[in-house]
């Protein structure tokens, strides 16, 4: 079974955007109720990460995915991680800033959230907008599903 990439994220914040990119599909964009599986993602709803009583849920459906992306959206950098939350996965974790042509002035907000979510770097910036950083991300993604972690 192949691995797929799960994205984690606030309402709003470009989750299904983001999958629809990383499918190369053009699905609606629609309030994802329910976790949806795509081609190369797995698309998860912004309430099992705005509702603690959600987060088994994530823990859960991580566990088929190759990595988890936590989204932070510059524009709007509100705190719904606990602290350390990356930790909580097995699999490799990566924070991605959407939204980054859109309120410049929270991109140390947005990179103090990912640092207190227990993320390292690399940080991926991208404008689903304008696509950019997405081709960064796709890359780095492949190469990691090609050569996995021996860890």
């Amino acid at each position: 079974m192949k691995k797929r990439i799960m994205v984690v994220g606030p309402t709003q914040s470009g989750k299904s955007t983001l999958t629809n990119v990383l499918n190369d599909t053009e699905r609606p964009l629609k309030k994802t109720q329910d976790v949806i599986y795509g081609k190369n993602t797995i698309d998860t709803p912004g309430s099992y990460i705005e509702n603690p009583s959600m987060y088994k849920y994530l823990i859960a459906t991580a566990q088929t995915a190759s990595h988890v992306l936590l989204l932070v959206d510059q524009a709007r950098p509100i705190e719904v991680y606990p602290p350390g939350f990356a930790k909580t996965f097995t699999c490799p974790v990566l924070g991605v800033i959407t939204k980054i042509d859109l309120a410049p002035q929270n991109a140390n907000l947005s990179i103090q959230q990912l640092k207190r979510m227990g993320l390292a770097e690399p940080y991926f910036w991208i404008s689903l907008k304008n696509h950019t950083g997405v081709a960064a991300l796709k890359e780095y993604l492949l190469r990691k599903q090609e050569t996995p972690d021996k860890n």
